[in-house]
């Protein structure tokens, strides 16, 4: 993935091979959407953070950016577990909200 763009194909590809290659791909989807929570929960600490509002001093919190990432790549192995094509799911629902009135 150093590609200066990537599809979100190529990046479920690239989690899935991470996966394999590191024995994490035997965690069930229960396990990974747990694993998800965790890391929005480090996003949250790094925007709080950011915005400089109280945070614990002792948390090992990375940057937003590096945050937002690791959000993405757990949220592309729960995709994974679920057989969920991220690309589709995405213009799917932008077809949905399209159609949508918005107060």
């Amino acid at each position: 993935m150093n590609q200066p763009e990537t599809t979100l194909a190529e990046l479920q590809r690239h989690v899935e091979t991470f996966e394999a290659e590191r024995g994490f791909d035997r965690k069930g989807v229960i396990e990974q959407c747990l694993l998800l929570a965790e890391e929005v929960g480090e996003l949250f600490k790094a925007v709080r953070r950011r915005e400089r509002l109280a945070v614990d001093p002792e948390s090992a919190i990375g940057g937003v950016d590096e945050e937002l990432a690791d959000v993405l790549l757990m949220l592309a192995a729960v995709a994974n577990r679920l057989d969920v094509d991220l690309s589709t799911a995405l213009r799917a629902k932008a077809a949905v909200n399209s159609g949508r009135t918005w107060r």
